[in-house]
């Protein structure tokens, strides 16, 4: 049965990358991810899952060496499935069996994710790599190379990427090239193509319209922004900081950095109403602020972006006349102010979801158009097939105005990286629709302003005591905990709380938002208590103002 894989030299090679013996590691939304020094078994058997993958979906695989966000020590590695989604849940498991096992029983479990998953070992595999900058990724992206080639797969390493650029690569491979050209170049002609076009409407002449200041998270997102660079004649001018030749990746900047401090990363210089934004590390998330005249510095967070783009939409689909569903997806998280200003004033429906990309992708996916942005500045607008068409008919078949709107939503399709969440194409975007609107980055902000909120984490004995239902909303268990939270919240003006129990540890998040920022803190002080009380709280009960 196994012609093509040579389990003897898979078991020989095995013990090359050893494991750590009492290592355990959780395959999760971002994959694996840890001490770099701790990973190298984990790489080596990754490559060997994504030739497994390979071969039973009969497609090329991707394995993304990264740790995101993570401090520059970290890195991690995550599988991309045929179509540029993110790896089945099925598969997730296999990948923490196959990652936990103890070097006696790699075989067996490799013999058994086979049989489990019908995987015809018969089949050619092959798998492409991308890596971040972070010091130990290319070390760690040869064991995933040796994984690959001792299990009998092809292989392409396409070195430094960011991770949507691999995405894309997975995609545009699966789909035999009709998406685009698997090659960077391609990645920035396709971009950079339809950016042109989307805004030759709307620049004025000489290059003050345009400047935009990124904060590259001393990552990959430098390295590639430089590159694509050359691809605009005109229109975007582009500074970039933290390029990573003296900083340390994501060290206090970075997307992540910049929203959890609500202040600029370091290494940027910002004069009043410039408008900057911050990439994460490995460019899947961006985050826009800038300082006013008075020096206060503003945040616009993910679902600022989401609103900015669902607007566009829902205005181009009104001057077409084309009736396809829009729906704008979030969390709990979002801000009330959001999820009000899209109901009331764009008459664009919103729906709610668990916390993580997945569930926020899955549900997306059910609309002819859907949107969903994490706060974080996570995410992307993804097109149904048959809006694509309707879409591109609607280009050649229509007069004027309504054509010129229907090639817009044409150049948008193609600038959204359809695989994944991705900083460089929202940036193009959300640059493309304030130039074609004439909005400033304040004007932006002025859309809605976003309640006063506050989070704050409980330590209990075992976060499983809470349960929740309505994406999150409601807290089923402990018996009394949501009627409480209800109480609480009655005596504040447009308020509401919630309580989640964290995905990692035994604490609990809660979440409060009301119309000052003094009821914020008090809201969600008095819902910390009633946690601590009903709950099962450990240590110091909750104190007001921490």
């Amino acid at each position: 049965n196994f012609v093509d894989m040579d389990l003897d030299a898979v078991t020989k090679h095995s013990a090359l990358h050893a494991k750590p013996s009492g290592l355990i590691l959780q395959y999760g939304t971002a994959g694996f991810r840890t001490k770099a020094e701790h990973l190298d078994h984990v790489m080596f058997r990754m490559g060997l899952l994504a030739v497994l993958r390979s071969k039973q979906t009969k497609s090329t695989i991707g394995v993304m060496v990264t740790a995101s966000h993570n401090p520059e020590e970290d890195n991690g590695v995550k599988l991309v499935d045929p179509l540029g989604e993110m790896l089945a849940p099925s598969w997730e498991e296999h990948a923490t069996c196959l990652a936990n096992a103890e070097e006696q029983d790699v075989q067996r479990v490799l013999l058994d994710i086979s049989e489990k998953a019908a995987v015809d070992l018969q089949q050619d595999a092959f798998v492409v790599i991308g890596r971040d900058t972070r010091p130990s990724s290319e070390k760690l992206s040869q064991s995933v190379i040796d994984g690959i080639t001792v299990s009998g797969g092809q292989f392409h390493d396409y070195g430094l990427l960011t991770t949507p650029q691999l995405h894309y690569m997975v995609y545009c491979r699966n789909t035999q090239g009709q998406y685009g050209k698997a090659t960077t170049e391609g990645y920035y002609q396709k971009l950079s193509k339809a950016f042109v076009e989307l805004t030759k409407q709307a620049f004025c002449s000489g290059d003050e319209c345009l400047l935009l200041k990124v904060d590259c998270a001393n990552g990959i997102g430098a390295l590639k922004l430089r590159e694509m660079k050359n691809y605009f004649s005109q229109g975007l001018s582009i500074q970039l900081f933290n390029v990573g030749t003296t900083g340390k990746l994501n060290h206090l900047c970075g997307a992540d950095f910049v929203k959890s401090h609500q202040k600029p990363p370091q290494g940027i210089e910002m004069k009043p109403n410039e408008r900057c934004c911050s990439f994460d590390g490995d460019a899947d998330r961006i985050i826009y602020y800038y300082y006013d005249a008075d020096g206060h510095f503003h945040l616009i967070d993910g679902d600022k972006i989401a609103t900015l783009i669902s607007s566009f939409l829902k205005e181009l689909l009104l001057e077409i006349g084309e009736s396809l569903n829009i729906g704008v997806v979030q969390t709990a998280y979002a801000n009330g102010s959001s999820t009000r200003y899209l109901e009331d004033v764009m008459k664009v429906p919103v729906y709610c979801t668990k916390t993580g990309v997945k569930h926020l992708h899955h549900k997306a996916q059910e609309f002819d158009i859907g949107i969903y942005f994490e706060a974080n500045g996570h995410g992307t607008v993804l097109f149904s097939k048959t809006a694509e068409m309707k879409i591109k008919q609607l280009a050649e078949e229509l007069e004027d105005k309504k054509r010129k709107a229907a090639k817009m939503l044409e150049n948008i399709i193609d600038l959204f990286n359809q695989a994944a969440g991705d900083a460089i194409s929202d940036m193009l975007v959300i640059e493309a629709i304030l130039a074609l609107k004439g909005l400033t980055i304040q004007q932006w902000d002025a859309l809605y302003t976003d309640l006063p909120n506050r989070q704050l984490k409980v330590k209990v004995a075992d976060r499983q005591v809470i349960s929740t239902t309505d994406a999150e909303r409601k807290a089923v268990t402990p018996p009394g905990l949501q009627e409480a939270i209800d109480d609480l919240v009655k005596k504040y003006k447009l308020s509401r709380a919630f309580v989640r129990p964290s995905g990692t540890e035994d604490i609990v998040r809660v979440y409060a938002e009301a119309d000052s920022q003094e009821s914020a803190d008090s809201l969600a002080h008095e819902v910390s208590l009633a946690v601590f009380q009903l709950a099962g709280g450990v240590g110091e009960s909750p104190q007001p103002g921490l």
